[in-house]
């Protein structure tokens, strides 16, 4: 369910998720967790918190703690799709993947050739839910975690995900990339603007 309307609030904790065009298992395929892990850096230097996480093969979905730094939700958002997808379309190159890029190249409309843009990593718009209550975020959380146990079952256990944030919430023990307890939010003002 693409979510195409912005988010009106400069804070607050929110539950992102996008997904790579035609759900194409570009993180695996290019190895490009680190793209991810790169933006989540890039947010906490901007005074964000991640929360929590989950990099499936073709998609994301991360639960972020957006303090107030005067830029829109939506726009920060749309920032790290971007930065990544430069990433991502790079290794391709490296790669020499030319049918994926060339599949990435076909799902462009009209209008985005128009402006020059050359390929479609992701979805154009992403799913955000606001999380308002420590019970929400809890139960986002668990969706987050148990991902990898679905589908195509990568994991039989969510702390065995290597590139999920589930090894630190049911085992203590911080994973793959370091996030923030969202019980640690209480004593946190996302509101105060740092701009």
């Amino acid at each position: 369910m693409p979510v195409r309307k912005a988010i009106a609030e400069k804070e607050g904790v929110y539950f992102i998720t996008f997904t790579c065009t035609n759900w194409l298992p570009l993180f695996k395929n290019c190895d490009a967790y680190d793209a991810v892990y790169n933006w989540f850096n890039y947010l906490k230097e901007q005074s964000h918190y991640i929360i929590g996480y989950v990099i499936m093969l073709g998609h994301v979905h991360a639960i972020i703690a957006f303090s107030n730094t005067g830029k829109s939700i939506n726009a920060i958002v749309s920032n790290g799709k971007r930065f990544i997808a430069y990433d991502l379309v790079k290794r391709l190159q490296l790669q020499n993947s030319s049918l994926i890029l060339n599949e990435l190249s076909s799902s462009l409309n009209n209008t985005e050739r128009k402006e020059g843009k050359l390929h479609n990593v992701f979805e154009t718009s992403f799913d955000w839910k606001e999380c308002r209550t420590e019970k929400f975020i809890q139960q986002k959380l668990d969706y987050v975690h148990f991902n990898p146990c679905k589908g195509n079952k990568l994991v039989e256990l969510p702390e065995q995900y290597e590139h999920s944030s589930a090894r630190y919430y049911i085992e203590g023990v911080q994973g793959t990339y370091p996030i923030t307890n969202f019980m640690d939010l209480r004593d946190i003002d996302l509101t105060a603007s740092n701009t």
